[in-house]
């Protein structure tokens, strides 16, 4: 028999539809029920790609007796995560409160009314049976203890992340930025790059601070380690090296084995990275990587209506990472190139993985001698290298393929947006603007709903608001957009989804931004989500593209918000980067200044291409022949000409982008 969310669209969801736990979706069916008859509930969250999931499911969830206890004492509700987050974000908020801990899955108890009052992550299914007796018990015969910690603990909820209104200083210097910085450098893993730290996730946004602050500062202690990170991280098998793109994270500290599942998430800001990272330091490696991510996203998560899925599974036939591994004797197929390619990948007899006897490819620096010896040059390795890839690849596609979450989630899509306009900058390949373009086309039409931004597509259950981070991200692709081809259709829409943005999340007087709208479904707290993960926080990225529309508007209201804002969550950053490398990447721009590029006349689009061969980190471009925007006033005419601009005053014009250069470097000393 089939339960409560056999209707849902999401794959999570219905992963567990056959499941003997009478499960509900999130809802006032549920919410009514456990009112009515005073009964707590159980919020489970989780995602389909989530490996400890399955298990907590195989283990619990499948099992007849828990199941039973779990239908006779409590309403079950099961939450899929990347459709609700802000549920998640709050019970995830309590968990670590409870535990100083948190994941998922997330398994919370609560009151009737939805307050929490127990709660963890994977359990073990005897412990959880154990739990749920005797919190059943519990609210059976000592109800008062339930109501009593639940009151302490929504307060903690409502009290979390909540800061006081700072006053806006006048200048940051450099000595606010080392004061961020100096502390951070010392978890930096010089064996292994990235962290010291087990498991080791990339974080893209963190190395995408190093890797501007290093280049703004001039450190290149810095940014050597930046590039030896990335150069790990794309030589490990956290990186697909036979069908590109980027698996969540590496459970050794090698970047080697992945927890297999591949997120957009991920993946969009790791295009962003690496094309970034190759303006700075042109690296075929770094083109090699951003070209296979590109061609994975495109074959296996791209739909027709143009918008990108969301996830592929860690697991396949119920076995982590089956899809991706290979056995010594299955590189056979390369025939007479099978040795040197299961020495360039690392492949053995007994297996690279050693846990499981099988083999996940990666690289190392030695293999560049390996070709070398083998007698091919670089260009002539490259190409062997590609036919080799597409023999492994079709091998590998015969194969029972990992689960897709088809969910499209405008946050991610605008997150692979703003990857596909960084790759195109970098590598001036048109085909990644037209995807861009069509992906943020399938957003506009696709994902809206009263002319107001849907967290996905509307389905027949449901459709859901927009969340501040759906805004935020839509708003930064939108603007990389306008940057990349002057088309200003795309910063009109940016200023249109600001103004809402500010309408729906800015509460004035607490001066912050909070997650979810003044017309959302009101839940036990409305939080606002001020630290930054492996995604930038929602508050970071609107407080950054508010800065940058304030300069292109010449916008107060824009300015002084994003100043606020900013100044209030200062005194925090240098209390631990890496959770703040978003609101540390404004800091640069507000200490280093932001330089605004306009380039006018018939040649504008040509001009922005040769620019982009530079790497000039703090950069706004602007241009094209006419423009109402206030820095492109008086600028027009077809006679090409290039402005640099920096508070609100502009240089005499520039006949060429080498002069631009020349005068950008002068002003850097």
């Amino acid at each position: 028999m089939a339960n409560k969310l056999q209707e849902e669209h999401s794959p999570y969801l219905q992963q567990h539809a056959h499941n003997p736990v009478h499960w509900y979706p999130w809802g006032e069916e549920a919410l009514i029920k456990a009112k009515e008859e005073n009964k707590l509930i159980i919020i489970s969250v989780g995602y389909s790609a989530c490996h400890w999931c399955h298990v907590m499911e195989r283990e619990s969830f499948e099992n007849d007796a828990i199941a039973q206890t779990m239908n006779k004492f409590f309403v079950s509700v099961k939450v899929d995560r990347e459709e609700r987050p802000d549920i998640d974000q709050i019970y995830m908020i309590a968990v670590q409160l409870m535990t100083n801990a948190g994941g998922w899955p997330l398994n919370c108890i609560c009151l009737p009314d939805g307050r929490p009052i127990y709660g963890g992550t994977y359990f073990k299914p005897q412990d959880w049976q154990n739990i749920l007796l005797q919190i059943a018990k519990m609210w059976e015969e000592t109800p008062e203890v339930a109501l009593d910690y639940a009151d302490r603990l929504t307060k903690g909820i409502q009290q979390a992340e909540k800061l006081p209104i700072q006053e806006i200083p006048e200048v940051y210097t450099r000595y606010d930025l080392l004061n961020v910085v100096e502390p951070w450098f010392e978890s930096f893993d010089s064996q292994e790059g990235g962290y010291r730290r087990t498991p080791k996730f990339p974080l893209p946004n963190n190395w995408q601070f190093f890797l501007r602050y290093g280049s703004l500062s001039k450190d290149e202690s810095l940014l050597k380690h930046v590039h030896f990170t990335l150069e790990k991280i794309a030589n490990g098998g956290i990186y697909d090296q036979i069908g590109g793109g980027f698996s969540r994270y590496s459970v050794d500290n090698r970047w080697h084995i992945p927890h297999f599942e591949k997120m957009l998430y991920d993946n969009g800001q790791l295009i962003s990275l690496y094309s970034e990272a190759y303006q700075q330091k042109p690296t075929p490696l770094y083109k090699r990587v951003v070209e296979e991510t590109i061609a994975w996203a495109e074959r296996e998560m791209l739909d027709l209506n143009g918008g990108f899925f969301s996830a592929l599974d860690a697991d396949s036939e119920g076995v982590e990472g089956k899809f991706y591994s290979f056995a010594f004797d299955e590189f056979d197929i390369l025939a007479e190139k099978a040795d040197l390619a299961r020495a360039y990948f690392h492949i053995t007899k007994n297996g690279n993985w050693t846990e499981e006897q099988t083999n996940v490819p990666y690289l190392d620096q030695d293999d560049i001698q390996l070709i070398s010896e083998a007698g091919y040059t670089e260009a002539e390795w490259n190409e062997e290298l590609k036919d080799i890839k597409e023999i492994l690849l079709a091998h590998r596609e015969k194969r029972v393929r990992p689960g897709l979450d088809h969910k499209q989630l405008v946050t991610w899509n605008a997150l692979m947006i703003k990857g596909l306009i960084d790759a195109y900058r970098t590598f001036d390949n048109e085909h990644y603007l037209n995807l861009a373009i069509q992906t943020a086309e399938f957003i506009w039409t696709k994902c809206q709903e009263s002319d107001r931004i849907l967290h996905q597509p509307a389905d027949s259950n449901r459709s859901i608001p927009g969340f501040l981070d759906d805004y935020a991200f839509t708003i930064e692709a939108y603007l990389a957009l306008y940057e990349a081809s002057f088309d200003e259709k795309w910063i009109t829409r940016s200023k249109t989804l600001a103004d809402q943005s500010i309408n729906l999340f800015y509460e004035p007087e607490q001066k912050t931004f909070f997650y979810t709208g003044k017309h959302a479904e009101e839940l036990i707290a409305r939080k606002s989500e001020i630290m930054d993960n492996v995604i930038p926080g929602s508050a970071s990225t609107m407080v950054r593209q508010l800065y940058k529309l304030g300069i292109l508007f010449d916008e107060e209201l824009y300015t002084s918000i994003a100043e606020q804002v900013f100044a209030n969550v200062f005194p925090h950053i240098k209390s631990y980067g890496s959770a703040y490398s978003n609101w540390a990447i404004l800091l640069l721009e507000y200490h280093y200044g932001t330089y605004e590029i306009a380039l006018t006349g018939n040649e504008a689009t040509k001009w922005r291409k040769e620019l982009d061969r530079n790497y000039i980190p703090n950069k706004i471009t602007l241009g094209g022949t006419k423009s109402s925007l206030p820095l492109l006033e008086h600028k027009g005419g077809t006679e090409s000409k290039a402005y640099l601009c920096q508070n609100k005053t502009c240089s005499l014009p520039q006949t060429s982008i080498a002069k631009l250069i020349e005068l950008i470097n002068n002003k850097q000393g």
